[in-house]
Formats: structure tokens, C-alpha cells, sequence
């Protein structure tokens, strides 16, 4: 029986999913918009506690998310002449399209030993020194936000997803230690990660250069804008985590007793909802290897279809300025074609 309190929360999920294409207000002020769907689904479903104000004013900041942020802001704009002439050194001496490979796939398998964080924000001053057209940054950055996103699974430094996953099961039977995600999905995150680099090499077409005069058109971040990202990568992710809380009633009352065939293409939510959140509720020490691979990983390749579905591509779309309808047009189609294949290969080889 669906309460009134699934049917507030449904309805939650479907505006903060549709609003951002429909609403030109919405997708302009989009993490003033999560905050406020966070702050009603967490009220809707009578989640209020103080732990969880708390945790929601220090987790942007115990998690290192905005500091990191903030520095490497403050790095790239004072340092930013020295990164254009290393950029131009190697436009000069490696073809463009051999540099964005190994861009994307040297990011995606450091993330888990650099953290997600630090390899979106690097990412995002790389493209904006490259001299590309603004619609195929766009989309270079989402493919790389994928690429990213699987890679800093690896590892449980990588992302707050990897670190619940290995925290729910360092206990009996699989007793998860550092390398248990590399053993156990690497199998799948390599080779996806390596796609997503020959993908992008795809998208730097032979008429994508930008005249130099394009590439120096915005002339950088001033420090207002250091500033005004941080606090706008703050609500975000606090917004995030208000969700995730209040539609744990949701999870707990009906995904989690999904199997796990129907449990990989529903895990698409998180392409809006924290991942992170999912992992916790979803993967427990009870659930058969097969299940856990299949969980995972529905969980990381949707994350990267929408801006929310994980931090570096909120941390890319706030430096790059994408619009969720950009990011959307590139990430869904790539994250369901994804999807479809490790479906395949997950389930079927």
C-alpha cells in the first residue's frame, strides 16, 4: 500500500528529475533548487534530526569537497599563464587527440588514489585551457566525468561510495580490505574506463579547434568566482545529502528487496539521487558476489547521465557553466548505451 508520504516523495524524485529541463529558473539556480527538494523530502518524510543538520552543515567540508575546491581554485588562478604555456608545450609536441586520451583515462584510474574531487578539478582546468569549441568541452567533459566516476571505485579513498561499499563488508564472509573493489569490479571499471578514453578521442573532431581568440574569450576565473563556486558546490552537496535522507524510507521500503536484474536499471535514480546513499542502503554482507557487481555498477555508469549523479560532475558543470539540458544531452545517451552493454556483459558473458 503506497502511503501519502511515498506518494510526496515520488513526486519529489519526478520534479527535482524534470524541473532543471522545463524550467529555465530551475536550471539557473539549480543547487538552490536540490536544497529546497531536499529540505521538503526530509520534511515529508519526518527525517528532521539534529544529527542530521549537523551533518549537513560539516559534510561539504569534513568531506574536503569544498576546501578542495577552494584551493585548487585559488591554485588555477593565480597559476593559470604557467598552466597555458604547459598546455600549449604539449599541444605542440602530442597530437590533440592522443593528449584527451590519455587526459581521460590517466584521471579515471588515478581517482581512486587522488579522490574524485581532485581529478574533476584538474580535469576541468585542462579542458578550459584546450583550444576546443565550448559544445565539444561539453561533451569532453562529460565523457571524462564518466570515465572519473568509475575509476574512483577502485579504491575506497576514491569516493564516499567506495568507502560505504568496503565498510559494509569488511566483516564475514567477504572481509573487504583495500584492493576488494579492484578484484571485484576492475574487471569491468578498466576496459570501461579505456572506452570512454577512445569515446573522447571521437568527439575531438578535425573542425572542433577554436580560434585562439575563443579560447581566452571568458579570460579566466576572477576571485569572486573561486568564491562564488564554493558556495555553490556547499549547497549542492548538501542538498545531496538532505535527499538521500529523506528518501531512505523509500529505499529501505521498496528497492531494497528488488532483485538484482531489475535492481541495475532502477539504480538509474541515482543519476539524480547521492549515490552514495543507495550503496548504504542496497549492499549488505547477506548478498552473493554477483548481486553486489551488479549493484555497483549500475549505480557508477548512471551516475554520470545528470549533473547530480556524482561530485566531479558537479564540480564540472559549476566551473564549466553546463546547463543540465547540455550535460543530459551528452550523458544520457552515452549512460544508456553504457548501461545496455554492461547489462550484457554482467548478466549474459
Amino acid at each position: 500500500m503506497v502511503s501519502t508520504v511515498d506518494m510526496g516523495l515520488f513526486g519529489i524524485f519526478l520534479l527535482v528529475l524534470l524541473c532543471p529541463f522545463f524550467i529555465k529558473k530551475v536550471e539557473e539556480q539549480l543547487e538552490a533548487f536540490l536544497f529546497v527538494m531536499g529540505v521538503s523530502a526530509v520534511t515529508i518524510a519526518n527525517a528532521w534530526h539534529m544529527e542530521l543538520v549537523i551533518e549537513a552543515i560539516e559534510e561539504p567540508i569534513m568531506k574536503g569537497i569544498v576546501p578542495a575546491v577552494l584551493v585548487a581554485g585559488l591554485l588555477f588562478y593565480y597559476g593559470r599563464s604557467h598552466a597555458q604555456r604547459i598546455m600549449n608545450v604539449l599541444l605542440d609536441k602530442v597530437p590533440l587527440k592522443i593528449l584527451v586520451f590519455m587526459i581521460v583515462v590517466i584521471l579515471g584510474l588515478s581517482a581512486s588514489l587522488i579522490t574524485a574531487i581532485i581529478a574533476a578539478l584538474v580535469l576541468v582546468e585542462v579542458v578550459s585551457l584546450m583550444p576546443l569549441d565550448r559544445n565539444t568541452k561539453i561533451k569532453l567533459t562529460v565523457v571524462a566525468c564518466f570515465s572519473i566516476g568509475l575509476g574512483a571505485a577502485l579504491t575506497p579513498v576514491g569516493e564516499p561510495l567506495s568507502t560505504i561499499a568496503i565498510t559494509k563488508l569488511q566483516g564475514p564472509p567477504y572481509y573487504a580490505g583495500f584492493t576488494f573493489l579492484l578484484e571485484t569490479i576492475g574487471m569491468y571499471i578498466i576496459p570501461g574506463i579505456v572506452a570512454f578514453g577512445i569515446l573522447s578521442t571521437i568527439i575531438i573532431g578535425k573542425k572542433t579547434v577554436a580560434k585562439e581568440t575563443d579560447i581566452f574569450a571568458r579570460g579566466g576565473d576572477t576571485l569572486r568566482d573561486v568564491g562564488i563556486r564554493g558556495a555553490k558546490v556547499y549547497l549542492f552537496v548538501m542538498a545531496l545529502l538532505l535527499l538521500g535522507s529523506g528518501f531512505k524510507i523509500i529505499i529501505d521500503t521498496y528497492l531494497i528487496h528488488i532483485p538484482a536484474m531489475i535492481l541495475y536499471w532502477v539504480n538509474m535514480s541515482s543519476a539524480v539521487l547521492d549515490n552514495a546513499t543507495l550503496t548504504a542502503a542496497e549492499i549488505g554482507p547477506s548478498m552473493d558476489i554477483f548481486q553486489i557487481k551488479a549493484i555497483l555498477m549500475g549505480l557508477l555508469v548512471s551516475g554520470g547521465m545528470l549533473i547530480p549523479g556524482n561530485i566531479p560532475n558537479i564540480i564540472s558543470a559549476n566551473k564549466m557553466g553546463i546547463t543540465s539540458k547540455e550535460w543530459a544531452r551528452t550523458g544520457v545517451p552515452i549512460g544508456l548505451v553504457a548501461m545496455l552493454v554492461y547489462f550484457g556483459w554482467i548478466f549474459y558473458i
